[in-house]
């Protein structure tokens, strides 16, 4: 009998995330996919998948950076065939001046991009454990969606820049803890992409960001998800990298 395997991919809703979830059903993963505010979007990414691929996709709103609603996915997801595979992307910005930021903002920003995956991880791994009788080899993956910021810090955005450090080095710690049970841990540490995140910018800025870039351009959300499905169809030997997806710009 073959095995339905079930991933999460936290903020689904747009950008990298929709991406990733588009192809995970190509790849015939069954989904549980979330987002924090756009469910309509996201039931609708859903029933797509779902007509297309075949497979089953649950389309959940849920702060993942709240431990309690966390909790309540994943007493959904325990009763999954073979939940397999986790990608925590979740993530928000913020843009300013850290002396003008407030606790409120710093605490959202912090429980958004990175407890989020303390949460959904630490709720993953028994699920992951007990699918080792089923699929030996690698009973689970997890990959943490990162950024470029994460490894050298960004002028007015220091809270992300913290969270996405945060993530590089929870990444590594993980991997070694969870190497021993075959569950390879990685990080895509992502630069400009061309998702909702960087519309912020006017066309003036968008234009000397991408003249910024080896590469001479932003990568689109398509090019991030086939980095990150290289990494998924990886050997579990590769385990705590996090690897920069840049354009050659930092």
């Amino acid at each position: 009998m073959s095995i339905r395997h079930t991933a999460l991919v936290t903020g689904a809703s747009r950008g990298i995330g929709r991406a990733i979830a588009g192809r995970l059903a190509a790849e015939g993963y069954d989904l549980y996919l979330t987002c924090r505010k756009q469910i309509g979007p996201l039931e609708q990414l859903a029933a797509n998948l779902e007509q297309e691929y075949g497979i089953c996709c649950a389309a959940r709103q849920c702060d993942v950076g709240d431990s309690a609603q966390v909790t309540g996915l994943f007493l959904e997801l325990e009763s999954a065939p073979c939940f397999d595979l986790l990608v925590n992307n979740a993530g928000i910005s913020y843009v300013g001046l850290l002396q003008e930021m407030g606790d409120e903002d710093w605490d959202r920003v912090i429980r958004t991009n990175l407890s989020s995956v303390f949460y959904c991880t630490k709720k993953a791994i028994p699920l992951f454990l007990r699918n080792r009788s089923v699929i030996p080899d690698v009973p689970g993956r997890i990959l943490n969606i990162s950024s470029v910021w994460g490894n050298v810090g960004a002028s007015c955005e220091a809270a992300y820049s913290a969270s996405k450090g945060g993530v590089n080095a929870l990444t590594k710690a993980l991997a070694k803890e969870l190497a021993p049970s075959g569950i390879p841990v990685n990080a895509i540490a992502f630069g400009v992409i061309d998702t909702d995140m960087n519309r912020c910018f006017s066309d003036e800025e968008r234009a000397a960001l991408a003249n910024e870039i080896p590469a001479g351009r932003f990568a689109s959300p398509e090019e991030a998800a086939d980095e990150a499905m290289r990494i998924l169809s990886s050997p579990a030997y590769l385990t705590g990298q996090v690897i920069s997806f840049d354009g050659g710009w930092i």
